[in-house]
């Protein structure tokens, strides 16, 4: 989601805070500006748009200044204008903010009724305008937001600029992460730490509720209750470098194109292959006394929960309750004490996932996080951190994240299924061979790229898309239709085979393209009387299967992509990069920004 880049320095400082929201593109964002001190004055330039439209801006006008604070929007509360991009200048103060400031009504009225003028329609400004009083009014920097901060309700990573005041800058975090980069004769803040990598390897993680005062010689947290503390500072493990495409015409391709490697790498944390094990990081509880998993997450992240469950309910014999993690709260689920809760994020930092996790933890339940970034916050929580090995992700549309939480889930659920007795240790070699198996399985299905290229223009041009499969290839066909919507903008809606006939059957005819995933084993015949009931009705099918499931499929379908024949165990793995890969190329044929698709953001930090 939105991005921020604040740098206290010695030499002019505009350039780099560019530099460093570049770093942060790939979050998504709409608008973008940077704000800096020159000469006792508030200097801007702001522009609606992709960053180059920024630049544009930077060259035509020059933007001097020692300390200044930079920002990428992603619109919530107004739309995606200049005038609603930041940073918001309310008089000596200038303010960038991540997050949703929820009671922004009330406070508005307020300082509207106080006789000020706001000149956007974002929550954003009325933060900038509560600091500003309290600084007209006389209290230093430093009071005036220990003052305002306990007024507001929501999630926010924020950081503030004095006019009056060079050479410091404020932040404060809630629900939002924040991080203070520690450098020589310069500190920094940034809303990510990949946004810093240029400059410091030595950063600190805010905790909830903290506040940091920023200097080129010194930093200082302070705690919600305005106590001085201190936070432990470590060494990023973001790279330096400028993030690649590579060969590739997008991040997209790169990553799907990744997955064997990272998939391997991930999997390489949890399996011990000579000893034919599956092993977790080690617990302060009793795995073989779990009893009922609770999963929670968001969007793709949720599809990877939905294959996880059919596995641990399968291997471990647990039963497994899995939410949206936006409605989790909401229906005051029924949590008995001692429980699992997993929760599965690509950044750990998801608003509402961090927010169920909190609920669950309240209510007596044993955290564990499936995460690609090992210090976000929801990993900093969890009592058990399950890192994936994906690497940073810079298209918005998750892929390799994806199937690294997925070998993660496959660990997981071997694992508890030992710790409760439920496999001998052949079933487990047995379990370990064939995950061993699975990059090499993703390879080979990437090598037809060029036949799902070539056959993008059959659903290109269509209003509508079905995906049907059963089993975890269910979940599998959630994942593909919401891939498609999110990169081609075509509504795609995924089923399972057999609930087709209840209700989806009625949107079939010869122009709605159905993609079916139909390993060929146990299920495939069901599927394959679920496909005839479409080609009866005029659908154009795609088949995506092996060998035998094509053959046995017989003619009918318009097109068919042939996977490598795997086990069942990894086939969602391997069935990823199919539905990926066609989603890429119909996103490519029709001409949209596949990398930055509209209207979304990398992680969404808001409820």
């Amino acid at each position: 989601m939105c991005g921020i880049v604040a740098i206290v320095g010695r030499e002019a400082v505009a350039q780099r805070l560019f530099e460093g929201l570049r770093r942060l593109e790939y979050r998504g964002y709409d608008s973008a500006g940077i704000c800096t001190l020159v000469h006792g004055g508030f200097e801007r330039r702001r522009a609606e748009g992709k960053l180059d439209n920024l630049g544009a801006r930077l060259a035509e006008s020059a933007l001097p200044g020692i300390t200044g604070i930079a920002h990428t929007r992603w619109a919530t509360h107004g739309a995606p204008t200049e005038a609603n991009a930041h940073p918001h200048i309310a008089g000596p103060v200038a303010l960038v903010h991540n997050g949703i400031i929820e009671n922004f009504k009330p406070l508005r009225a307020e300082l509207l009724a106080d006789g000020r003028t706001l000149l956007s329609e974002t929550d954003s400004e009325v933060v900038a305008h509560l600091v500003a009083r309290e600084v007209e009014a006389g209290r230093s920097p430093e009071q005036a937001v220990a003052a305002v901060l306990p007024r507001l309700h929501g999630a926010f990573a924020m950081a503030f600029l004095f006019r009056d005041h060079d050479g410091l800058v404020i932040g404060a975090r809630m629900g939002a992460p924040l991080t203070v980069g520690y450098g020589e004769g310069e500190n920094y803040l940034g809303s990510d730490a990949i946004a810093l990598a240029p400059w410091t390897r030595r950063i600190a993680y805010l905790d909830e509720g903290d506040w940091v005062v920023v200097r080129n010689d010194s930093v200082q947290i302070f705690d919600r209750d305005n106590a001085p503390v201190e936070r432990q500072v470590v060494e990023s493990e973001a790279s330096t470098e400028t993030i690649s495409k590579g060969n590739h015409a997008h991040f997209m391709r790169k990553e799907i194109f990744e997955q064997p490697l990272v998939v391997a790498q991930t999997l390489q944390s949890y399996v011990r292959a000579f000893e034919g094990e599956v092993a977790i990081p080690a617990v302060d509880f009793d795995l073989s006394q779990v009893d009922r998993v609770t999963m929670v997450a968001c969007g793709t992240s949720f599809y990877a929960g939905m294959v996880g469950k059919y596995w641990i309910e399968r291997f471990a014999r647990v039963p497994v309750d899995i939410d949206v993690a936006s409605e989790f709260r909401y229906r005051d689920p029924v949590l008995e004490k001692g429980g699992l809760a997993l929760f599965i994020s690509q950044s750990g930092e998801t608003a509402d996932t961090l927010a169920a996790l909190r609920h669950a933890r309240s209510e007596g339940q044993r955290i564990a996080v499936v995460v690609n970034v090992p210090t976000s916050s929801m990993a900093r929580e969890a009592d058990l951190l399950l890192p994936t090995r994906a690497g940073p992700e810079i298209g918005v549309a998750s892929t390799k994240a994806f199937t690294c939480q997925l070998a993660v889930l496959a660990a997981l659920a071997v694992n508890l299924a030992r710790a409760r007795g439920r496999i001998t240790a052949e079933e487990e070699r047995e379990i370990v061979a064939h995950l061993a198996e699975a990059p090499e399985a993703m390879a080979r299905a990437i090598d037809h790229d060029e036949d799902i290229k070539a056959m993008a223009h059959l659903v290109a041009p269509a209003r509508d898309v079905l995906y049907l499969g059963r089993g975890p290839d269910y979940p599998m066909a959630l994942e593909g239709a919401l891939k498609l919507k999110e990169i081609s903008y075509i509504h795609a809606e995924g089923y399972a085979a057999g609930e087709m006939k209840h209700g989806p059957i009625a949107l079939i005819d010869d122009a709605v393209p159905v993609i079916v995933l139909a390993p060929s084993g146990p299920l495939f015949d069901k599927t394959v009387s679920n496909m005839q009931e479409v080609r009866a009705r005029g659908g154009r099918i795609i088949l995506i299967s092996d060998a035998e499931g094509i053959a046995a499929a017989g003619d009918g379908c318009v097109a068919t992509i042939e996977m490598p024949a795997v086990h069942e165990l990894i086939a969602p793995l391997v069935y990823a990069v199919p539905v990926q890969l066609l989603a890429y190329h119909v996103a490519v044929l029709k001409g949209t920004d596949v990398d930055q698709p509209r209207n979304l953001a990398k992680s969404v930090t808001v409820e």
